[in-house]
């Protein structure tokens, strides 16, 4: 199993009509005409919720916070002081460790909160993160309806999600074992072309013929191998 991965610009407006639906499942059908292989294209908006991320963001601007009070013991105090009315207070030890606490715990919840815009949550998630995620999440989806799916192991997904600008190809067996992963770079190409152009169904087409010209290189059509995998376009 192989897989090549590239950045791609995308807008977040960008979604698949109905018009680039039948533009993409007619690419695939016409591609598989001249191959034995089998392709699936697959759509989602985002590969993954990362609430994993917005966690540790917010433990993180917790700690920050329980750092900044342990530089500046003497402006929260009075801070405290000021909140309940100037009055000069003594404070036991376990009562300095409970407001530290809790002031942790609103910073914590305040972040969290924050971090619910998705806007924001996918500003702070670093890029090699999102990469993995994409990657994990369709090596997933190519298990679940392509691999081994077809009588010789020639299945390939062609996965885009959306929100982390992200797209995977991935092969099965009998194609990984032959195809270098380099070999599909024109067809991230041609889809990063028109995902640029505002054209995500016209790119997605185009890097289906050019899988489909490496399929029947390798994998010439065989009169006997049924279409096992579905031609249309998938959105999740």
């Amino acid at each position: 199993m192989a897989g090549k991965g590239l950045p791609i610009e995308l807008h977040s407006t960008v979604h698949m009509n109905a018009e680039e639906h039948m533009l993409v499942t007619d690419a695939v059908a016409s591609a598989e005409e001249s191959t034995s292989g089998e392709i699936v294209t697959i759509v989602a908006q985002q590969s993954d919720h990362y609430r994993d991320m917005a966690n540790m963001w917010a433990t993180i601007v917790a700690f920050l916070a329980l750092a900044v009070y342990a530089l500046f013991p003497a402006f929260y105090l009075n801070l405290i002081q000021q909140l309940l009315g100037g009055w000069e207070l003594e404070f036991s030890a376990g009562e300095y460790v409970a407001m530290i606490f809790f002031a942790m715990a609103l910073k914590w919840a305040g972040m969290r909160l924050l971090m619910e815009w998705r806007p924001l949550r996918f500003l702070l998630i670093p890029k090699y993160v999102k990469e993995r995620r994409v990657r994990e999440r369709a090596i997933e989806l190519f298990k679940v309806g392509t691999q081994a799916r077809t009588k010789g192991r020639s299945g390939v997904l062609i996965y885009l999600s959306m929100l982390e600008h992200r797209a995977e190809i991935v092969a099965d067996r009998a194609i990984s074992d032959i195809v270098a992963p380099e070999t599909w770079g024109d067809a991230m190409a041609a889809l990063l072309r028109g995902v640029k152009a505002g054209n995500a169904g016209k790119g997605m087409a185009e890097a289906v013929k050019l899988v489909g010209a490496v399929l029947n290189e390798h994998f010439p059509p065989d009169p006997e191998n049924p279409n096992e995998l579905p031609d249309r376009l998938i959105e999740i």
